[in-house]
């Protein structure tokens, strides 16, 4: 049931994330997923890294879609 739960907020944070920056990527599904569930994990790492969180936690909402937003600007800096 936890990795349902990781999968469709993955995909939701993926989908706000290529929202903000129109553009960036044409994703599909399971892309846009893994953009998702890539972001919250750059945003648990900076968070610990910065004294955020503590290890374990989970990162939230917002931090998972600024996660994601690097992400996007770091492939769209890949690719070009």
């Amino acid at each position: 049931m936890n990795i349902l739960i990781m999968i469709i907020v993955g995909f939701i944070v993926g989908l706000i994330a290529r929202a903000i920056m129109p553009g960036t990527q044409k994703m599909g599904i399971i892309l846009t997923t893994i953009l998702g569930i890539i972001g919250a994990v750059v945003a648990g790492y900076l968070g610990q890294a910065l004294g955020w969180y503590q290890p374990g936690d989970a990162p939230g909402w917002i931090a998972s879609i600024i996660g994601a937003i690097i992400v996007l600007g770091i492939v769209g800096l890949v690719r070009r």
